[in-house]
Order: structure tokens, then C-alpha cells, then sequence
């Protein structure tokens, strides 16, 4: 489907990205996308003078960190459709069209582009590629959905669809509060195959350890939300394992002679709060089930009312 490429914002959260930021914007522009909204983190290495002597729109976040960058630069996006990619050179421009296409095409609401199938050699290490491909796995298991790559930069979004979201998270979690945000809402997403290229100028922000956290207590944190019955089945099986193991104990315990009161109530207690807290996924899953059908009718109802107001 062809689009007009003015509708479409280029979102670029950088910080001291001096090396990268002019090809980048240039490289964007050749291909046609003049509206562009650099979103610094405070620079001091003059990236966003480079940026403005370019064209692009520049402005400076309030808070800290990328999430925060992020959330601040969608609150006065007004164009239709968004594409966000790193300012670092390592999302290349060239894939922009195929990014865009699925928002303006009707097919998706929210775009994500896998980096994980091509990169260039020393883009990503041994220990990066274990890191996603995990945090990809547990993702599925926590919400029931495999989203090939929930941690990429390269994004692209329909302002409606950014709308929904209601996103917080300030730091590099801010990725996986996306992700799960468009499965809480019922948004429509499709992955397209990208390049990652080898990082030419500042070494990168994400700390490994800390931030791996933080994304691992996000995929949890959402989880619960967005697959309930998995989230609070676990709790409950493992509490009813525990419990059924220590009851094997007090049993054989009591068959030599030796009797354990408080172990017994113990184990008794175990069992029926592992009982009780799968009861509490099922619910739950039920619940959300509804709240995903009330969220679909009230999306097609407001469709319909954009399409009136359009005819009007």
C-alpha cells in the first residue's frame, strides 16, 4: 500500500550520539522521511546541534532514562503513525518503508523489528543473544505470546494505538511495558525481519546486570496482568508440591512412631493456599477474557465513530 511519508514522525532517542546522529537523520531524509523528532538525554557531546543544523525537530527530555525520553516525545506526537529507531546507527534507516507499511496498510497497529535474525558480525555477543532469546522465552510463558524479539528499539506504532497504552516505565524496560501493553490491549502486531549493525560510536548504556533486572521484573510485573492463570497457577502448583512433600515426611514420620502437629497443619495449610491461589488464576483469566471482549467491541465502536467523522 503506498503512504504518504509526511504522516509519518521518526522518533529518535539519542545521548551522545555524535558519531551516528548526522548519517542516521541523513540517511532518513534521502529516503523521503523529512519529519523527524530527535528526544536527548542531555547530550554534551553536541548531538543535538548536529541534529537541528539537519532539520530534525530536537527536543530535551525532563526526566531520565529512555523510557522517560520516549513517553515524553509521544505526548506531542499529533501524525498518525510513529517510527522509532535508535540514534546509534544500529537500526538502519533503509528499513523504514517495510516498517511503516503494516501501520498504514491496516494489518498492524504496532510493528517490531527483529534483530535477532541478521546482524552484523560483533553486534551482538554470545551473552546478548542468550539475554534476549531468554527474556523472549520467559515472556512467552508469562503472557502467553511470542513476540520474536520484545527487547528491539526499531518500533513502529499508530498514534491511536500509543494512546491505549498509558506506558511509565522510565528506563530500558520501557521495551517490554510496549510489548505487554499490546497484548493487554488486543493490539495488532506483526515483526518485521531487520539488520543490526555493530555499534561505530558510544559504547552502550544497557547495563546487563541491573537493567537485565529490571526487564525481568517487568516481564513479571505484566504478566500477571496479561496471563494470570500461568502467573498464579505456578505459585499454586509449587506451593501444592511443597506441601505435598512435606505431608509424605509427616506421614512416614507418624508411621514410626513420631508425630509432627506443626508440620501437619503446615502441610495442611500449603495445599489448600495452593488450591486457592490456582482458583484465584482461574478467575482471573476468566475476568481478563471479558475485559479483552469489552476492549474489542469498544474498538471497533471507535472506528466507527472515526469513519463518521471523517464522512462528516
Amino acid at each position: 500500500m503506498v503512504f504518504s511519508k509526511d504522516d509519518v514522525c521518526v522518533l529518535i532517542p539519542t545521548l551522545n550520539e555524535k558519531a551516528t546522529i548526522g548519517l542516521v537523520i541523513e540517511e532518513l531524509q534521502s529516503l523521503g522521511y523529512h519529519n523527524i523528532l530527535v528526544v536527548d538525554g542531555h547530550s554534551t557531546d553536541g548531538t543535538p546541534d548536529i541534529a537541528r543544523n539537519l532539520g530534525a525537530a530536537v527536543m530535551t527530555q525532563q526526566g531520565k532514562g529512555k523510557g522517560a525520553a520516549m513517553i515524553e516525545a509521544f505526548s506531542v506526537i499529533t501524525k498518525p503513525y510513529i517510527l522509532m529507531l535508535d540514534g546509534d546507527g544500529t537500526n538502519p534507516p533503509e528499513y523504514a518503508d517495510a516498517m511503516v507499511e503494516p501501520l498504514a496498510s491496516g494489518r498492524a497497529d504496532h510493528v517490531i523489528g527483529n534483530r535477532l535474525n541478521e546482524y552484523e558480525r560483533g553486534a551482538l555477543t554470545r551473552l546478548n543473544l542468550w539475554g534476549n532469546r531468554l527474556m523472549n522465552t520467559l515472556f512467552k510463558w508469562a503472557h502467553g505470546v511470542y513476540m520474536t524479539d520484545i527487547l528491539s528499539g526499531y518500533r513502529g506504532f499508530t498514534l491511536d494505538s500509543l494512546k491505549q497504552m498509558n506506558l511509565k516505565e522510565a528506563g530500558f524496560e520501557i521495551e517490554t511495558e510496549i510489548s505487554s501493553a499490546v497484548i493487554h490491549r488486543g493490539l495488532k502486531f506483526e515483526v518485521v525481519p531487520t539488520f543490526y549493525k555493530k555499534r561505530p560510536g558510544s559504547p552502550t548504556k544497557l547495563h546487563p546486570v541491573r537493567d537485565g533486572y529490571k526487564i525481568l521484573r517487568a516481564i513479571n510485573k505484566y504478566g500477571k496482568m496479561n496471563n494470570p492463570l500461568f502467573h498464579f497457577s505456578v505459585i499454586g502448583v509449587l506451593m501444592g508440591i511443597a506441601g505435598f512433600c512435606l505431608g509424605l515426611y509427616v506421614l512416614f514420620e507418624w508411621l514410626v512412631g513420631i508425630e509432627h502437629l506443626f508440620m501437619g497443619i503446615l502441610t495442611m495449610l500449603l495445599i489448600i493456599a495452593g488450591i486457592l491461589t490456582f482458583m484465584i488464576g482461574f478467575i482471573s483469566d476468566m475476568i481478563l477474557g471479558y475485559h479483552r471482549e469489552v476492549m474489542q467491541e469498544m474498538r471497533k465502536l471507535r472506528i466507527q465513530i472515526n469513519e463518521l467523522e471523517k464522512k462528516n
